[in-house]
């Protein structure tokens, strides 16, 4: 494939839409999410310039200007799959839509990813958009699905593809084109934003116009709240036994796993953002007339407040609503009490639950110093920071992984929940971690299923820590990074990166081995740009004298 990212940092070269200008042609070379982003961005001349303002806006980026989890597109791709009667297909660069099918596929997807390939010359005659047409009118089978997600990653949406331009529908199959690129969508979470609300915005213009399938389960007794988020399947279950004596239920949950539920969805009486990311989908609930409320049923003090925010907009007697607040936070405390947990945590993790998590943890008797996020700051989890800041921790919003690294080694924790690399690295310093995403935010936190389901977990890792200081005096001295498990002598040279062995073959200068990293490696890094820029002025191969020169300051 002429063209494209693997997203795994090394450049490759993007080819330039018809349309684009000179000067954005020029921006899309050697760009990709996790490098050359500002040249991504400059791709105005692309007609994507209201596409990257509108995800800028939304999704406001962080001190890091590149994702630092996986792919941020897995998370529409995610939600497009677990929809019934629903083809998801890509557009972007080949290993990017493999890399992203795999890690579908490996979370337990059991259907088929699309994919619609380019190079070079599809992407500057408009070919590209013409072939993803063709794939959609060629899927387009009402027998077969209700509608079909078309995403564009990376390369396509700063080449100016324009999936606004498809039809709306082909054959009664309903067409619904998002751009997910990584330099735009910080988070995979945020991008199930992005396919949520744009699901959210063709339903709700659908009901607009006239009558709609009706939901299989719709409810028409009593009040329904919506819940916003993708949660643990019992969580619905359990945040529905607590609205009981309230006479109200939960009607669905967005994302959906149907095009249907979308309408019992919009029906609501009211919006609970238990995740407060999605911006987007909020925004088309709030179109619908629909009041929102942030924050979730966590605990004594969150399971209360949320209950009396329903209850307020729902219009519920107080005497009902002080029945479901007492029923709930009885149970939680008597979970609480049930099940302790004592020790120093650090929190971290890019689902957009970490604060709700750390307040469970923080009723049930732990010290929680620090929380981070990978998401933004949002008026739907003030009341939780709030919370939290009240009790002495510190919530750092789309928090790094230096950040997180930074909070552990500080407040020196007895158990860390986090992102791989941060529990990696805990480990590494014999501290004991989780990974938030698959041991923490895939159990029910809510209610007094929350309060006590997440003791046994902990208790559990926090006793591993002497277990884990065995086994890092065991192994000290065994080496690190690319030299670990070979002891003090017989180290294995480096492997070079990309712009070294880039340097090393236009005779520029590399260090390998046990100089790597050393004041000696630093030096020679520029003194290998100079000399590959002066045999390139020899030969006359200006191009590749720009991009040697400058992959030599990047990677200096």
């Amino acid at each position: 494939m002429a063209g494209g990212s693997c997203g795994c940092g090394t450049n490759h070269a993007a080819a330039p839409a018809a349309d684009l200008s000179p000067e954005a042609a020029d921006a899309l070379q050697g760009a990709s999410c996790h490098g050359g982003q500002e040249r991504l961005l400059q791709a105005d001349g692309a007609g994507k310039s209201q596409v990257l303002k509108d995800l800028t806006e939304d999704y406001p980026l962080g001190p890091h200007d590149a994702p630092q989890g996986m792919c941020p597109a897995f998370g529409s791709l995610r939600v497009g799959l677990r929809m019934r009667r629903t083809a998801t297909v890509l557009s972007g660069s080949a290993c990017c839509v493999y890399g992203l099918t795999f890690t579908s596929h490996f979370y337990g997807a059991r259907r088929t990813v699309g994919y619609v390939p380019f190079n070079s010359e599809t992407l500057v005659t408009g070919q590209l958009f013409e072939d993803i047409k063709q794939a959609m009118e060629d899927l387009a089978d009402p027998e077969k699905y209700d509608t079909i997600v078309m995403t564009n990653l990376c390369i396509p949406t700063a080449s100016g593809v324009p999936l606004d331009l498809l039809p709306d529908e082909i054959n009664g199959v309903r067409i619904i084109g998002i751009d997910v690129p990584g330099f735009g969508v910080p988070t995979h979470a945020e991008a199930k934003d992005v396919l949520a609300g744009a699901l959210l915005r063709y339903a709700r213009k659908e009901a607009e116009h006239g009558p709609v399938a009706r939901p299989e389960s719709l409810v028409e007794d009593r009040p329904t709240v919506t819940l916003l988020g993708e949660l643990f399947p019992a969580d619905p279950m359990v945040i529905d036994g607590m609205l009981k004596p309230m006479g109200v239920t939960v009607g669905t949950v967005v994302p959906p796993r149907e095009w249907r539920e979308l309408y019992q969805a919009l029906d609501c009486d009211v919006v609970g953002a238990v995740h407060p990311f999605y911006v987007r989908a909020v925004r088309e609930f709030q179109k619908a007339g629909r009041p929102v409320i942030g924050s979730a049923p966590v605990g004594v003090d969150g399971s209360a407040a949320w209950l009396q925010a329903v209850g307020e907009k729902t219009g519920t007697a107080k005497k009902f609503v002080d029945a479901a607040v007492d029923a709930a936070t009885g149970a939680c405390r008597g979970a609480y009490a049930a099940t302790p947990i004592d020790g120093r945590i650090v929190v971290s993790g890019y689902e957009g639950s970490e604060l709700l998590v750390a307040r469970v943890l923080v009723e049930a008797g732990a010290e929680v110093p620090y929380v981070g996020t990978a998401l933004p700051r949002s008026q739907w989890s003030d009341p939780d920071r709030e919370w939290l800041e009240a009790h002495g921790c510190h919530v750092q919003y789309r928090a790094r992984l230096e950040d997180d690294k930074a909070a552990y080694r500080d407040v020196n924790p007895d158990l860390v929940l986090g992102t791989t690399p941060t529990v990696q690295s805990a480990k590494e310093d014999g501290v004991p971690g989780l990974y938030f995403t698959n041991l923490i935010s895939a159990r029910p936190i809510f209610g007094p299923a929350g309060a006590g389901g997440l003791s046994q977990v902990i208790g559990g890792a926090i006793d591993g820590r002497a277990r884990l200081n065995r086994m890092k005096s065991f192994f000290a001295g065994v080496g690190e990074g690319h030299a670990a498990g070979y002891g003090h002598g017989g180290v294995p040279e480096r492997h070079l990166s990309a712009a070294e062995r880039n340097a090393k073959a236009r005779g520029g200068k590399t260090v390998t081995g046990a100089d790597a990293g050393t004041e000696k490696a630093q030096k020679a890094r520029p003194d290998a740009a100079k000399k590959t820029a002066k045999k390139a002025k020899a030969d006359g191969d200006v191009s590749d004298f720009d991009d040697a020169t400058e992959q030599e300051e990047v990677t200096a």
